[in-house]
């Protein structure tokens, strides 16, 4: 599991300081503080970003606004972000609001909006809303990650290391090559946010990452995967078999 990575771009020491102390606290990664729009560009496209805090103004200039609409026109570059501002100026709102930010915060800042402002960019730039604010759902599915709500901070699990997942009464095993994870969401929920091609069912209660099978035994209905990890295949779910490429 890995933590959120946020990049804060902010010019005012003591306020990137109080950000970075409240975030590292909380259990989130800082990849960079920049203070000004070429730093700013330079750490975002040269580190893993998951969520951007942005300043509006730096050294007096709306330079905050141009970052986030250089990163919204390129493609496969845009992430959520937040803007923060002492700015009243509504004519400065106007101009930040096209560029589509998840949240717009006053400052002084406050804890529990920057914690709040967080999760809601990510649910919302992943378009599952307000699932972290449901009791019966702490889990935004991504193309790439799982992010899992943990406390007041989120967590990212790689897709691509899932192995399998199982379920058990209200909560689902997602079991990763190195660690295992157990998060409240149904199976079928979490199998309608996966890639079908990927993700099969090989029984009512089991998903599998057809990546990692290393060995189908069809006689004993048993599937082994990646770390020797034995599941059960039932009859209902192998024709999933009949779509791998198997050579005879």
């Amino acid at each position: 599991m890995d933590n959120i990575n946020v990049l804060i771009i902010e010019d005012t020491p003591e306020q990137s300081d109080a950000l970075v102390k409240v975030l590292v606290e909380n259990n989130y990664t800082i990849t960079g503080v920049a203070t000004n729009f070429t730093d700013a560009l330079k750490l975002f496209y040269e580190n893993t970003t998951d969520i951007v805090i942005i300043d509006v103004f730096l050294d007096g200039k709306p330079d905050g606004i141009t970052f986030a609409e250089s990163i919204n026109i390129i493609p496969n570059a845009s992430k959520p972000f937040v803007f923060l501002t002492s700015s009243q100026d509504r004519q400065i709102f106007e101009r930040a609001k096209l560029t589509k930010p998840f949240s717009f915060l006053m400052k002084p800042f406050n804890e529990l909006e920057i914690l709040y402002a967080i999760e809601m960019a990510v649910e919302k730039f992943y378009a599952q809303t307000n699932v972290f604010m449901s009791e019966e759902q702490d889990t935004v599915v991504s193309n790439d990650y799982l992010f899992i709500k943990k406390k007041n901070s989120l967590k990212k699990v790689a897709i691509n290391e899932i192995l399998f997942i199982e379920v058990e009464e209200r909560y689902c095993n997602i079991i990763t090559e190195k660690e295992k994870f157990v998060i409240q969401i149904s199976l079928t929920k979490i199998s309608n946010l996966l890639d079908k091609n990927k993700f099969v069912k090989t029984h009512r209660n089991t998903i599998v990452n057809t990546d990692k099978i290393e060995e189908i035994i069809l006689a004993d209905n048993l599937i082994i995967l990646k770390g020797d990890h034995k599941i059960n295949l039932s009859d209902t779910y192998k024709d999933f078999i009949k779509k791998m490429n198997i050579l005879s």
